[in-house]
């Protein structure tokens, strides 16, 4: 987790891809860390997103948005399960 006023470093993608490459190559995260000054995990993170999603920095964060629906369809639905409504109102007096 994530310390109180932790600063996070930004790498731009083509120096991932670098140090991917050089990992593919049989370089081990340790040598690799030490060599550029990253963490061991943040470079296993990246390794892990390449494998997973095939790129780095494409897959959309969050719950996915929903696809537009039809309103009018969804409003006849409405329409009819308040008439239902009113009808078991009516037929418990």
């Amino acid at each position: 987790m994530a310390s109180k006023d932790q600063k996070f470093n930004k790498y731009d993608l083509e120096f991932k891809l670098k140090i991917i490459k050089e990992r593919n190559e049989g370089k081990s995260y340790r040598y690799l860390s030490e060599k550029y000054n990253i963490p061991q995990g943040t470079i296993k993170t990246w390794v892990h997103k390449i494998k997973q999603d095939g790129a780095l920095g494409i897959k959309q964060k969050g719950r996915p948005k929903k696809s537009e629906t039809n309103y009018k369809e969804r409003y006849e639905i409405l329409k009819k399960f308040q008439d239902f409504l009113v009808k078991e109102t009516l037929n418990k007096k």
